[in-house]
């Protein structure tokens, strides 16, 4: 597992110009993004679309074992922790919680996500009545909490939705509330890798709103040197840690010396 801290990494003067490859990426890697939002992101999109996409990554979690394994990988943070306080931001359909509940008998967990629709889908399913957990409107920018409140903040396949002030905001205020950030987001490709890869799913991302956000998203992602970078602008005292990942997603770990 490789650590960063953050006053290691040069400060990014204007983090909002930052590529998402990182402040080295190459010409080809920064043709390779967009500010274009996902459907889950714009308020001019129907809520019915942003819930097919929702439903879709369910889907997508449940054959793939997504939630499973990123439940194993946030309860694996906690390990020594005899009844662990975790907080979920970005939840969207609420099963990474589900999991976590599931595989821990003393668990308490904090559902979050920022958009209200969400959260009372959340609240409306058995989320709503478990008696270890709690559905909340959370903005992951400015969480309303003391610090140290939790002993981890999970924030799972959500991160690349964020411009980068936006993104620093999160690893802030993540590392403040909680001992512990895990951050389990998309992996950005190679530049040639990643143009293959976009050009295999353009055509269904004219017609699928799912391959039309995960196209998106593709773009967003952000490099390892890009969130060394933003840890570096959110505060000088956090550290990063880049855990066991696969060429399909990346696991961060960030936390503040105290």
């Amino acid at each position: 597992m490789m650590a960063y801290m953050g006053r290691q990494i040069a400060n990014i003067p204007d983090i909002a110009a930052m590529p998402r490859g990182g402040p080295n990426a190459s010409w080809l890697d920064r043709l390779l993004q967009t500010d274009r939002a996902e459907y889950l992101d714009r308020d001019d999109v129907d809520e019915d679309v942003k819930r097919s996409v929702i439903d879709a990554l369910d889907v997508m979690g449940v054959l793939l074992r997504e939630h499973e394994r990123n439940a194993e990988q946030v309860l694996q943070e906690v390990a020594t922790v005899p009844d662990p306080r975790i907080l979920e931001l970005g939840a969207g359909h609420g099963q990474l919680s589900r999991k976590i509940l599931e595989q821990h008998p003393t668990a308490t967990v904090t559902v979050s996500d920022v958009n209200p629709h969400s959260v009372a889908a959340m609240a409306a399913s058995d989320l709503g009545e478990h008696s270890r957990a709690s559905v909340l409107t959370i903005d992951a920018t400015a969480i309303d909490a003391p610090d140290r409140s939790f002993d981890v903040a999970v924030f799972a396949l959500s991160f690349h939705h964020l411009p980068p002030p936006l993104a620093a905001k999160v690893i802030a205020e993540g590392t403040r509330v909680a001992d512990k950030l895990l951050i389990i987001d998309m992996s950005r490709w190679p530049s040639v890798l990643h143009i293959a890869k976009l050009a295999t799913m353009a055509p269904f991302a004219l017609v699928w709103p799912f391959a039309h956000d995960g196209f998106i998203s593709s773009l967003r992602t952000y490099s390892p040197s890009a969130i060394q970078a933003l840890a570096a602008h959110a505060s000088p005292d956090i550290e990063v840690e880049f855990g066991p990942g696969s060429f399909d997603r990346q696991v961060v770990i960030a936390r503040r010396n105290r």
